[in-house]
């Protein structure tokens, strides 16, 4: 009788076993982010340190300026210069509402509509990037002088009978009124608001669309269910990048407005330049780095999202 033995299993290959990670690629991202780091910290974080102690200071330029924990410059600055913050937020807002009215069809006709088109339109978009912020200003004042093709047209149109109305504008004259200063603030930062716009637009799926109008949705309904609930993002972003500078800017207040029309950003200048105060300067600083932080939270709040393109 001859005994059966059973086979052997079948030998498998071991698989090698895993060094553990060295500890010097486990430094290497951190190594990639100590530049930046770095970067933030000298020229943004030990400015604003120095700021906020130049905001708590008293003294003269002349006899020199030492801490003193003085907190009453906060409310004397407010106090004093508040009509000109609600001027900012009023111009700032109003200027990012008009890029956001003009931006959006813009963005959606580049995302949706231009076909080959589409490169040669976005750089007409960020064209005026191309030119300095200060000619781009300067340029507003030819066009809206005081007998110009823009004024005598809106004259024809009785626009400024109701723009008087309102307080936009003074009797046939657009230069030195809210007006003016509104425009060049649309003008300097409607770019901000069209290419986060188009960002968020280029990402909705064209199936979506598709999708719509086979349930019967007229266009108006399929913009307002789809199209525009899906850009959010980019409305979000956009408002943020248009406002944000825009409530800090002097530029377009100081060439063509008046003294009437002067922004916090003039006073800061102001107090910084030419009456040497600087712990009010500091002050209205960060009044107004406080006051742009609690709206922009409340706002990202309310907007119902936090995905900014």
């Amino acid at each position: 009788m001859s005994t059966l033995t059973e086979a052997p299993p079948p030998l498998t290959p071991t698989a090698p076993e895993k060094k553990p990670p060295r500890k010097r690629g486990r430094l290497v991202p951190y190594w990639l982010l100590l530049p930046g780091i770095l970067w933030l910290l000298v020229f943004f974080a030990l400015p604003m340190i120095y700021q906020a102690s130049t905001s708590v200071q008293t003294g003269s330029l002349e006899e020199g300026y030492k801490v003193t924990w003085h907190f009453a410059t906060y409310w004397d600055a407010l106090t004093e210069y508040y009509p000109q913050f609600l001027r900012s937020v009023l111009y700032a807002g109003s200027a990012t509402i008009l890029c956001l009215v003009l931006g959006y069809p813009l963005a959606y006709l580049i995302a949706f509509r231009a076909g080959r088109w589409k490169n040669l339109i976005m750089i007409l978009v960020i064209a005026p990037f191309f030119t300095s912020f200060l000619i781009r200003t300067l340029a507003w004042k030819t066009i809206l002088a005081d007998g110009g093709p823009v004024v005598g047209a809106l004259n024809t149109l009785h626009v400024l009978d109701v723009t008087s109305w309102l307080g936009m504008t003074s009797g046939d004259r657009v230069l030195a009124t809210p007006l003016a200063v509104v425009c060049g603030l649309t003008y300097n930062f409607l770019p901000f608001m069209v290419l986060p716009l188009y960002t968020s637009l280029e990402r909705i799926d064209g199936r979506l669309h598709e999708a719509a109008h086979d349930l019967y949705a007229k266009p108006i309904t399929t913009f307002r269910k789809v199209t525009f609930p899906l850009s959010m993002p980019g409305v979000v972003s956009g408002t943020l990048l248009t406002f944000i500078p825009a409530a800090g800017d002097y530029v377009n207040a100081d060439l063509l407005g008046s003294t009437d029309t002067r922004m916090v950003g003039n006073v800061i200048q102001t107090q910084f330049l030419r009456i040497l105060d600087y712990p009010t300067a500091a002050a209205l600083s960060f009044i107004l780095m406080a006051a742009i932080l609690v709206m922009v939270t409340v706002y990202i709040r309310k907007s119902g999202t936090e995905d900014l393109v």
